[in-house]
């Protein structure tokens, strides 16, 4: 088979299954859940297997501990998030009145200080700016409410989640090796190369912006909690969990915490400075510890084009287009990355049919 022909069955390949995806769109939460907790916890059942457990005990033992601790967490402390949510909701016009009501209290200072259209020009900028977010946030909230699913939906989702994780674990070794016979004998080592690297960049996804992504949760919310910060949990949560996203998820914990922080402590600037020091700090830890130890370069996406994947699967696929974003990202990016080695050892590239020896550099 020529490149050509080869090329053509691999596009018509993503074509299908971008397709599929598009139209079981509506179904598919609970197999791409249950695919990626498979996935997170396939390495703890083959430790149980090398422990010499049986692989169906051992898939049970793990599987149940991680569905115990979940629902643990759930009875405990979704309720309080959900109240903490609902109120910061509610009184997020509240915080952008008060912080207007700030603004123009300091008029005449900011008049004296910057001159009086500067004045004017940054008190505009700043309603305009705190009218968006609360635009912004009555928009989420009810695309949330609109798009929640059911009380049937969330008990099918529990159900059935935990279900398709448990098979796939079971049958995961046997899985890889069927898609191990299935692969072309001539082309089988650099197909498993290229199966390796998205293996490695899955691992960074999963596992390791995973491991960031809940550590950043905990501390966000734990740390805005213990400084008494109104909302410090809800915010918090968000801030953490809105991180899988370059820079959105600090940048709206960020902007949420400074606000409720000058509104609740002012005149108190080492309140204020607290909280602001509490951002910064975490993020210097996040970029220098957390992910080079964590995630390292193992995914290597460029922020732009993860930014581009989540808002384009999220248009074509909703809430699980935002799930599959990330991993298909970093498997399109070691798809390029292969497809750019290939092209630079190519006579194309060098201009040569002999690898590039004696080639004409004019070329």
């Amino acid at each position: 088979m020529n490149l050509r022909n080869q090329v053509l069955i691999w596009i018509g390949f993503f074509v299908f299954l971008i397709l599929a995806l598009w139209i079981f769109r509506g179904i598919l939460l609970p197999f791409v859940v249950g695919a990626a907790l498979a996935y997170l916890l396939n390495p703890l059942v083959n430790q149980l297997q090398r422990w010499h457990f049986n692989r169906g005990w051992a898939t049970a033992v793990v599987l149940l501990s991680v569905v115990a601790i979940i629902a643990g967490i759930f009875v405990m402390i979704v309720p309080m998030v959900a109240q903490q949510v609902v109120g910061l909701v509610q009184r997020l016009p509240g915080y952008a009145a008060d912080l207007e009501a700030m603004v123009r209290k300091w008029a005449p200072e900011l008049n004296e200080w910057l001159g009086p259209e500067r004045a004017a020009q940054v008190e505009r900028t700043v309603s305009d700016m705190l009218g968006q977010i609360v635009g912004f946030a009555g928009v989420v909230t009810s695309e949330i409410l609109a798009s929640g699913m059911t009380l049937i939906s969330v008990i099918g989702f529990a159900i059935f989640t935990p279900v398709v994780a448990f098979y796939l674990l079971l049958d995961w070794d046997s899985m890889v090796r069927g898609l191990h016979d299935l692969l072309p004998r001539k082309q089988r080592p650099e197909i498993l190369g290229i199966l390796r690297d998205i293996d490695s960049s899955m691992a960074g996804v999963i596992r390791g912006q995973g491991g960031v992504l809940v550590i950043d949760a905990v501390f966000y919310a734990g740390a805005l909690s213990l400084v008494g910060l109104n909302y410090g949990l809800a915010v918090g949560l968000i801030a953490g969990l809105l991180s899988f996203i370059p820079y959105v998820g600090f940048g709206v914990g960020f902007a949420l915490s400074m606000g409720i922080a000058t509104v609740q402590f002012w005149p108190n600037w080492w309140m204020i400075a607290l909280v602001f020091g509490l951002f910064m700090g975490w993020q210097f830890v996040e970029g220098n510890v957390l992910y080079p130890k964590l995630v390292g370069s193992s995914i290597n996406i460029n922020p732009v084009w993860l930014m581009f994947a989540l808002l384009a699967f999220g248009a074509l696929f909703g809430f699980v287009g935002l799930l599959l974003a990330v991993p298909l990202a970093a498997i399109g990016g070691v798809l390029v990355r292969y497809g750019i080695r290939k092209y630079k050892g190519s006579s194309l590239y060098l201009g040569s049919t002999h690898g590039g020896q004696g080639g004409n550099p004019t070329a």
